[in-house]
């Protein structure tokens, strides 16, 4: 049914510090909200029209009150977050996957944010942080580098099983840049490998979710830098030739994603090589059912990289399959050419950037796509660094829960990231009053949330730094289940 105007009068009561409202800071009592839909009407750019393209958010007086007013207390508004269930309901989107995945380049959708896009953003984000809770980064353990939990319960360890998605495979990754020796991550003789480092998964979404989304999703994760290597290759700076024509893509990532050695155990194939091999199979399985399938690539800082060089394989190697890439804080990856490249083969990317972040600057913080403007003059700039595909771009200073000041490690993570785009209704507002994300998580790995709040700092960690008492009262390392110890990588 054409619905052409919907006015809701809502009366909100004013938050309390105690109380049972759901509402945060301080709202006024009443406001008029008109949410219209222009069936006819159609883009500018002459594409057929979406209901979601055109919904638009209209408001009549008094004032909006969505948003957190400046002037309360963020511990006030904090208190009142308490009382109120952590998760975002979640809509069946089937009928508007594609708009949300980027078949109209989100037109419409990113300035305000799209509700429904919000939680996929969020729900993709969840992803990326699970690679990090998932690595073992104990220079002291046996298994340092690998990842931490068997891929059968992988996110029901982590407390993602809502998602509705399964582990199919795992990817690991190595580098053949020579690396000093003292960035080696462990100096022990007997650990799980030397070469090879856990750098993300493979997932395809259960039953359940596949219904609520509209089509099979296979998702790739590709987690950021953590292991040494991983930096030292960061810091390469080198664009190096890409394919046959003019594309350039930066040295150090894309090694880590094409190194391989028949002496390793976990690299005698890359990871190119694994996750291509994972994501052609799964697709052959579903398409053969005759189910729609879509590929989604994930990954954060390094991991937002190396989820470029993946799409535009899979593009390449398997036509007809709609592939988005969503990354956070990625970093640029290559030139002009490579990011036309990516256009041209359909792939559908959405950067989520954070003004206060340096990562998603480099390389090329002097020699980037502001100097395209200059290109009459200076001809084809092949060796300056560009993004590429669409920027949702967050700011820090947004929130009220936020510290103010110089926080390079708190900026960069996902978790940050996660919670500003959870706050995020459009540019230039407040944070969102009805924002549900749990503000604790921000401080898991860093030290951003405002100190009234609190919330220690880098509170996720374990008990005595692993250590546990056996049981002759000798503190020791414990072993890992059997299930979770990683397993020689199957012969191809």
């Amino acid at each position: 049914m054409a619905i052409s105007s919907l006015v809701i009068h809502n009366p909100i009561p004013v938050a309390r510090l105690s109380g049972g409202t759901n509402r945060v800071g301080i709202i006024r009592s009443h406001r008029s909200v008109a949410f219209d839909v222009h069936p006819q009407s159609k883009p500018s750019n002459g594409m057929a029209a979406s209901p979601l393209n055109h919904l638009h958010l209209h408001t009549e007086a008094p004032p909006r009150t969505d948003f957190v007013d400046s002037s309360t207390s963020h511990l006030c508004r904090y208190e009142e977050m308490l009382s109120v269930p952590p998760k975002s309901p979640r809509e069946v989107i089937a009928s508007k996957w594609h708009e949300i995945h980027g078949s109209t380049e989100w037109e419409n959708l990113l300035d305000p944010l799209h509700p429904w896009l919000r939680r996929e953003i969020i729900k993709y984000g969840e992803f990326a942080q699970a690679a990090y809770d998932a690595f073992d980064f104990d220079r002291f353990s046996e298994h340092c580098g690998s990842c931490k939990y068997n891929k059968c319960k992988f996110f029901d360890s982590l407390g993602l099983i809502h998602n509705g998605y399964e582990v199919t495979e795992y990817i690991h990754a190595m580098s053949h840049l020579h690396m000093p020796r003292w960035l080696e991550r462990s100096h022990l003789v007997n650990t799980w490998s030397k070469d090879s480092n856990w750098i993300g998964f493979v997932a395809v979404s259960n039953n359940e979710e596949t219904e609520r989304i509209g089509r099979r999703d296979i998702v790739v994760t590709w987690r950021g830098t953590m292991a040494p290597s991983e930096w030292y290759d960061n810091l390469q700076r080198e664009l190096e030739p890409f394919g046959h024509g003019e594309a350039r893509v930066e040295h150090g990532f894309w090694s880590i994603y094409t190194s391989k050695s028949a002496s390793t155990r976990y690299n005698k194939c890359s990871a190119s090589e694994q996750a291509m091999r994972e994501i052609t199979r799964l697709v052959k399985q579903y398409q053969t059912r005759g189910e729609e399938v879509s590929l989604t690539i994930t990954g954060h800082s390094l991991g937002g990289a190396l989820a470029l060089f993946n799409a535009y394989e899979a593009a390449q190697s398997i036509p007809g399959v709609h592939i988005s890439v969503i990354s956070f804080a990625s970093p640029r990856v290559g030139n002009a050419a490579f990011r036309d490249e990516l256009h041209h083969l359909g792939i559908k990317i959405l950067r989520v950037v954070l003004k206060q972040d340096i990562v998603p600057k480099m390389p090329g913080f002097i020699l980037n796509e502001g100097l395209e403007r200059f290109e009459d003059i200076t001809g084809p700039l092949e060796w300056v660094y560009t993004h590429a595909g669409k920027e949702l771009k967050l700011d820090a200073c947004a929130s009220p829960y936020l510290k103010r000041g110089l926080n390079p490690m708190g900026f960069h993570s996902v978790e940050t990231y996660m919670h500003l785009v959870d706050g995020f209704a459009k540019t230039g507002s407040g944070f969102r009053a009805d924002a549900k994300r749990d503000i604790t998580l921000v401080n898991k790995a860093c030290d951003l949330l405002a100190d009234e709040l609190r919330i220690p700092p880098w509170w996720q960690q374990e008990a005595n730094k692993g250590l546990v008492c056996n049981e002759y009262g000798r503190w020791v390392r414990p072993r890992r289940d059997p299930e979770d110890i990683p397993s020689p990588a199957k012969k191809h």
